[in-house]
């Protein structure tokens, strides 16, 4: 493998890492709350038409646990816009420095004393 085709496989992944995030967890809030619930209906309501039971409501994975996986992507998906965001800027204003690089300036030089 040369190290244009390793160049570009590196460049795909970090170019569409935000996207695939925000896509994967759009897909797991949809499946957790409402395709999972009808379905789980819809073969609660053949169970129960069999054997007088008493029909449950689906419970959402992704809130067990006090909902710490929808914390954790909030804070994955939060910092990647914000950062996204600064890499905006930073290429708009013409710069080639990082977010980070830009805002730190070195301290002025130490004056001398006029007496």
């Amino acid at each position: 493998m040369n190290s244009t085709n390793k160049q570009n496989k590196e460049d795909w992944i970090n170019k569409k890492w935000r996207p695939m995030m925000g896509w994967q967890y759009m897909a797991v809030c949809v499946f957790d709350f409402i395709i999972f619930p009808i379905l789980y209906a819809i073969l609660q309501f053949w169970e129960t038409q069999a054997a007088n039971d008493a029909f449950r409501q689906w419970e959402p994975l992704t809130l067990q646990g006090a909902g710490l996986y929808h914390m954790a992507m909030g804070a994955v998906l939060g910092i990647a816009a914000w950062s996204r965001g600064q890499e905006k800027m930073v290429g708009a204003a013409g710069n080639n420095t990082s977010p980070i690089e830009s805002k730190i300036s070195p301290p002025p030089p130490p004056q001398k004393p006029q007496f």
